[in-house]
């Protein structure tokens, strides 16, 4: 299993969590694990799209409160 990272985009405006995401994956290895954390609605829709065009692998997607919490496993890098 590779390395858990955390982006906490809680509070950002789209199109700020998935370009935060984005960063965090540029630096992930296959196998990590992303956690994100986003307040903003459209991060739903956005990380399911994001993890469909990418090929990466949505484990989870939650809502607790105000606060979505997608679980993403590192799959499509090259």
């Amino acid at each position: 299993m590779g390395e858990k990272k955390v982006v906490d985009a809680r509070g950002m405006a789209c199109p700020g969590p998935i370009s935060k995401l984005t960063r965090a994956y540029r630096e992930a290895k296959n196998g990590d694990i992303i956690e994100a954390l986003a307040t903003d609605k459209g991060f739903i829709e956005d990380v399911k799209a994001w993890c469909q065009s990418t090929g990466n692998k949505l484990l989870e997607l939650k809502v607790e409160g105000d606060v979505i919490r997608a679980t993403i496993e590192v799959a499509g890098k090259k």
